[in-house]
């Protein structure tokens, strides 16, 4: 252990102290670009210009500096030779160690003092602004001054030079008359601009126009620099300046903290944010006049790392996964470097999950440094880490970093001396697919048990010795199922034993082909749908570009918004009208060919909302900002001839902003004077002889920011991909990146050896073709371009090799039979069948595997879902419970499939609600104030047949469950009265379902006042004294006090009478016992009971022709109950197992005075 430990090798500390830096140079001045590297052994610096080396020992300008920095001399630049300006990179190498190379750096040179425009002479009355323009270029802006009668103007805050070199004058005075200039310096000298005479008039009298000098204009900056925005206006009264961000006032009392407003009406903004973003407007007001000018601010982030890559040890045939995490603003693309090289992705260099790079399959030459490069508009970043791959007698010393894939993190602990085991025996693939293999085995003959044996198997593409690993996931474990692997591959396998002391030999090598890929038909192209109707939608398709064969029949699926469950209906030709749709009601369409292989892909959804009834309203489409398309109102709702179309617009911003335009009779109207890049809204009504109709709903569009350009041709596409068939080859491609430039269509060239002998040309919205007609087994070249009306972009060339003729397709197979479903649990299912193409023994022997599928009727027209087994039985999980499911099975083996088989059905088992009744209401019966109504819906997920419900109710919503009382109720009832309750006290009631498993979660509380009819989740509020009644009159504390002696007096009496009754029905009953024929027993435990209360109609158990009343006795509990005693017992048993306490409401039976009471239950018809 210690000599393994010795053997492995550490990271080595490998970075820049200094990384080179944007800068701007000076033509003939010098430039240091710098750049510093640190290692243990002193790293080679060199440096790359715009991705080339520079050859820096014959160059006399150009020379490398001792600590690693460019140094430049002598600047060169002119209009036709640039050769310092550009991208500088610096690289450091250590030898037998790696590369890195440092963030890019761009060198930019300023071009030949040169003034885009010249101060012009101008006035200005004393105490206004005056703006004298001197405009260059971005990168000589910082180089530019002012003077005043070739004086250096002095710094003042009146004077403010604004970002693009002109000067904002303020509160002009006498002293500020003279000739201006402005002057760029230069190593050869300054340059000065012509001279403009500044005139300063005398104070204003008359009211002169408003008018705006200096109006903002958008700007872009980075965090941490400051903006400016002029709004220089002029007039009398003298104007007043206020600014507004995204419309909200920014207030100008002062100073603030990250801007201020400068003389001139200039605002600021010091030290810029990302939240600073957004729309600023300044509003220039004088007298009645007001203007106002906007301006955007846009802040860009240059890319940050959010996670850095870390160094990884591995051995070889791992993969392992660098990661990285950057941001920015735009966000950031992410390139890999190794050793100085960009990484281009493949097999065995992926990128994935966006910024990662996964490396599959190592080999010793894999080791090196990994650097990850974040770029966007604005900046540039690097991170690197370090890879090591160790033999594989070394153990990785650490615990395996998140950064090995689970494949591969397995037995990296080291092992002690002792016998290795010898090769797996018999190794075979049991099911070979397009895009996976199963490979089974036995185990060594060292150990033909192998309960201990772990396995790792090696594989690669046939030819490739960049091998992959795979490991078995327990000991003992016999078969793997190798995934992601390429269609119609040979691919070359080998499994390795290990035991804890190491690895053993290695089997012989198989080899075993994928196979081909099912072809199945591509999209339907040009989906269009429209309503012919208030209640249809006729939905017309054509046919694929690649139906890989005859195209069978289509389905088309339709779904109204917002709902989840979709429709389809078989068509066998290219249009269809789906009938019996909701009026004036959005429905998505797409569209699937069929071929014999099955289903292909999808076309995308289209969206249509079906016309109004009535005087229907036009459907309104948008083909472009500003272009609308919209069909009549159908013919019996038009209510007399159309004569026009009222469209109405407005921007999305200021909804109350409309404008009108009144069309003719045509159905499309150009909307024209659209203000750029914003979002509008458009709605059309149909107008005749008798008036205006209803609109349409308001549809929003956005308008191009800038216009399409078709100066130039277009760029060149950004991906082309070909899929060669026997005798066609099918195309498709992406549109060039840069969406800038206008494309009328794409030209598609091929040929035998040369794209050149036969061209087609497509429409601009097309994505695929199939080129038919071609030679099996043909070489092809093809290439693609996108062109204009200038001419065509630069081609993608891509080549393809047809397929040779294939034999016919062999005859189906027989489907399975006797397919059986057996129930296990509420969520798992049993599948079983038989399969008479195998032996009486139904021993499977070769590659075949079984294909079960399985799907519920509710909702209706729900998708099939779909398993693999390679056995005789599978087990379907993840059912819903109470839900009946219908189950086939198909069989394939190779490329020959059955048919599905005769289906099987079975029912899940019940399972506990697993949610409580919802839409819980109370309200007060009308009438009768102490008497209220429960009313609920059945759980969403019943999960069974609802048997009861129990409803609790309590004054305290805090209590114990226990300390509630309860009313049991029948399942098939979803209302239930309880009366007398105390009055102006607030209730809460909880309901509760159950099914045949058992009971399900309460519902949330629900509150009610009784006789106050309000009901509400709120706690209530106290009630003051002298408060008003529910009805709205004053109530006196006297006749409060009235009433509540008349309620005790009644109360008394009424007690007093009701003892004396129950006495002697009491004595008559024992002596009449005997001739009672139908009388029952319940025992009772001692303790508290609830009362069961009666109501004309409902009784507490809701058996609908009998009623139970309780006599309030001390010591009894007297029932007339129906002859279904066991459902009441069952219910008496469950309210006494609650140790009610002593309210108002409820009855407490003596503790201790007995055990059980007895009680007579006595049917009685009414």
């Amino acid at each position: 252990m210690l000599l393994q430990e010795s053997l492995v090798r550490t990271f080595t500390p490998f970075y820049f102290l200094v990384e080179p830096l944007d800068v701007l140079a000076v033509r003939g001045g010098s430039v240091i670009m710098n750049c510093s590297a640190q290692c243990e052994t002193p790293p080679r610096i060199e440096w790359r210009k715009d991705g080339s080396f520079l050859n820096l020992v014959s160059d006399d300008r150009r020379q490398l500096l001792p600590d690693g920095s460019l140094l430049i001399n002598s600047v060169v630049h002119s209009k036709h030779n640039k050769p310092d300006e550009g991208y500088y990179q610096c690289v450091a190498t250590v030898d037998s160690l790696g590369t890195i190379v440092s963030r890019t750096a761009k060198l930019t040179v300023a071009g030949l003092p040169r003034f885009t425009s010249q101060p012009e002479p101008t006035s200005v009355h004393r105490g206004g602004s005056a703006v004298l323009g001197c405009e260059v270029s971005a990168e000589l802006a910082p180089l530019l001054r002012w003077e005043r009668d070739r004086q250096a103007l002095a710094p003042e805050p009146r004077l403010l030079q604004l970002p693009g070199g002109a000067l904002l004058l303020s509160n002009a005075s006498d002293t500020d008359t003279g000739l201006y200039r402005c002057a760029l310096d230069s190593p050869g000298g300054p340059k000065y601009s012509e001279e403009a005479e500044l005139k300063v008039l005398p104070d204003a009298e008359e009211p002169q126009k408003l008018v705006l000098l200096k109006p903002p204009s958008s700007l872009s900056r980075l965090p941490g620099q400051s903006a400016l925005f002029p709004c220089v206006a002029a007039g009398f009264p003298p104007p007043l300046v206020r600014w507004t961000r995204n419309g909200e006032e920014l207030p100008t009392d002062g100073e603030k903290l990250f801007w201020r407003l400068l003389p001139g009406g200039v605002l600021e903004i010091r030290a810029v944010a990302e939240a600073d973003a957004g729309t600023f407007t300044c509003i220039a007001e004088s007298g009645n006049d007001t203007l106002e000018a906007q301006a955007e601010l846009a802040v860009q982030v240059p890319p940050t790392f959010l996670k850095r890559p870390a160094n990884i040890y591995a051995h070889e045939s791992m993969d392992i996964v660098f990661e990285c995490e950057v941001t920015g603003k735009p966000t950031p693309t992410v390139k890999w470097v190794k050793n100085g090289d960009v990484v281009i992705p493949s097999d065995y260099f992926k990128i994935v999950k966006e910024h990662n790079l996964q490396v599959l399959g190592l080999v010793k030459s894999d080791e090196g440094f990994y650097q990850c490069i974040a770029e966007n508009d604005v900046g540039n970043a690097q991170a690197g880490a370090q890879l090591i791959i160790l033999d594989l007698d070394v153990a990785i010393p650490t615990l395996p970093p998140t950064s090995l894939t689970s494949a591969t993190n397995d037995h990296l602990a080291a092992a002690p001396a002792g016998p290795l085991p010898s090769a797996p025996r018999d190794v075979v693939a049991t099911l070979v697919s397009t895009r996976f293999i199963r490979l089974t085995w036995r185990p060594p003959a060292s150990d033909p048990h192998g309960d201990n044996l772990t396995y790792s198997i090696f594989y690669t593409k046939e030819g490739i010795n960049r091998e992959r690993v795979e490991n078995t996931s327990r000991p003992g474990e016999t078969q793997v199922m190798i995934q992601s692997l390429m269609p119609e591959t040979v691919y070359v396998f080998r499994v390795v034993a290990q035991n804890r002391h190491g690895p053993g030999e290695s089997s012989a090598p198989l080899k075993v082909a994928t196979q081909p890929e099912v072809q199945l038909p591509g999209p339907a192209p040009n989906i269009r749908a429209f309503s012919s109707s208030p209640t249809s939608v006729t939905v017309t398709w054509e046919t694929p570009l690649s139906g890989n064969g005859d195209i069978q029949n289509y389905k088309l699926y339709y779904m109204e918004k917002g709902q989840h469950t979709e429709q389809d209906v078989d068509v066998a030709g290219l249009s269809h009208t789906v009938q019996g749709l909701k009026k004036f009601t959005e429905y998505s369409f797409r569209v699937v060919a069929y071929n014999k292989h099955g289903p292909g892909v999808s076309t995308h959804d289209v969206v249509v909302r079906t016309l109004s009834d009535g005087n229907a309203a036009p459907l309104l489409t948008i083909l472009g900002s500003i272009l609308l398309q919209w069909q009549p109102p159908p013919a019996g709702t038009q209510s007399g001839q159309i004569t026009g179309y009222k469209i109405r617009y407005r921007r999305v911003a200021r909804k109350s902003d409309v404008s009108e335009s009144v069309a003719g009779t045509q159905l499309s109207q150009l909307i024209e004077g659209l203000e750029r890049g914003t979002e509008y809204s458009f709605r059309v009504a149909a107008m005749t002889i008798n008036g205006t109709g209803p609109a349409t709903d308001w549809v929003s569009a956005e308008t191009f920011e800038s216009d399409l350009d078709e100066s130039r041709v277009p760029e060149v596409p950004s991906s082309l991909h070909v899929r060669p068939l026997v005798t066609s080859i099918v195309v498709s491609w992406t549109p060039p990146e840069n969406q800038d430039v206008v494309v009328r269509g794409y030209a598609i060239g091929y040929g035998i050896g040369s794209p050149h002998a036969q061209t087609i040309k497509v429409d601009y919205k097309q994505r695929y073709y199939t080129i038919e007609n071609l030679d099996p087994s043909s070489h092809y070249v093809i290439t693609l371009k996108a062109f204009n009306n200038v001419g065509e972009g630069i081609p993608l060339y891509e080549s393809a090799v047809t397929r040779p003729h294939s034999v016919p397709d062999p005859s189906p197979m027989m489907p399975p039979v006797g397919v059986q479903a057996s129930i296990l649990s509420h969520d798992t299912i049993r599948i079983t069948w038989a399969d008479n193409s195998l032996p009486k023994n139904q021993k499977i022997t070769d590659a075949r595997f079984y294909t079960v599928r399985w799907k519920t009727n509710i909702p209706a027209n729900t998708k099939y879902k779909t398993a693999n087994a390679t056995t005789l039985s599978y087990l379907v999980t993840g059912l819903k419970p109470n839900t009946l499911y219908e189950f086939s099975v198909m069989v394939t083996k190779g490329r020959r499939s059955s048919t599905w088989s005769m289906t099987a059905h079975g029912t899940t088992f019940e399972l506990v609600p697993t949610s409580p009744p919802k839409d819980v209401t109370v309200v007060s019966k009308e009438g009768k104030p102490r008497t209220i109504i429960v009313n609920w819906q059945p759980p969403s997920e019943a999960n069974g047949k609802i048997t009861g419900y129990i409803i609790y109710y309590s004054t305290d919503v805090n209590a114990e469950i226990h300390d509630w009382v309860i009313e049991p109720v029948v399942g098939n009832r979803l209302t239930h009265q309880i009366q007398e309750l105390t009055l102006d006290t607030p209730y809460f009631f909880k309901i509760q379902a159950r099914n045949s498993k058992g009971m399900g979660p309460m519902s949330e509380a629900v509150q009610f006042r009784a006789g106050l009819g309000s009901w509400g989740p709120s706690l209530p509020s106290p009630t003051l004294p002298g408060s008003n009644s529910p009805h709205g009159s004053p109530t006196s504390p006297l006749d409060s006090n009235m009433l509540l002696v008349i309620i005790v007096s009644v109360g008394v009496i009424t007690i007093v009478i009701v003892v004396i009754v129950a006495v002697f029905c009491t004595r008559r009953t024992t002596s009449h016992q005997k001739k009672r024929q139908r009388s029952g027993c319940l025992k009772i435990p001692c303790g508290t009971v609830p009362p069961l209360r009666s109501s004309a109609g409902i009784s507490p158990h809701s058996h609908s022709s009998k009623t139970i009343s309780a006599l309030p006795l001390p010591n009894i509990f007297l029932l007339n109950y129906p002859p279904t005693q066991q459902q009441v017992c069952r219910d008496l048993e469950l309210a006494s197992q609650h140790p009610w306490e002593d309210t108002g409401d409820k009855q407490r039976m003596p503790q201790g005075s007995c055990n059980k009471i007895t009680a007579k239950i006595t049917a009685r018809e009414r």
